[in-house]
């Protein structure tokens, strides 16, 4: 679905298959097709791998730079 057309784009921009990205993240494919939601943590981890901000992947920004980190 077009709600997780962003995590897609980021895999394939990172030049990454699914099932590298699975090796990272286990149940990726699930994540990746809408079968299965993405959980907190699995978010976080994206977006920090991605360099993006969690609300860039969950489609409510398309600004892609994550927020400065809290000091």
């Amino acid at each position: 679905t077009a709600k997780y057309e962003r995590i897609r784009n980021l895999r394939e921009d990172a030049d990454l298959t699914q099932a590298q990205m699975g090796e990272k993240i286990k149940a990726y494919a699930y994540y990746e097709s809408g079968e299965r939601m993405v959980p907190p943590q699995v978010l976080a981890a994206l977006a920090q791998y991605h360099h993006v901000s969690v609300d860039y992947l969950l489609g409510l920004t398309d600004e892609k730079t994550p927020y400065p980190r809290a000091k």
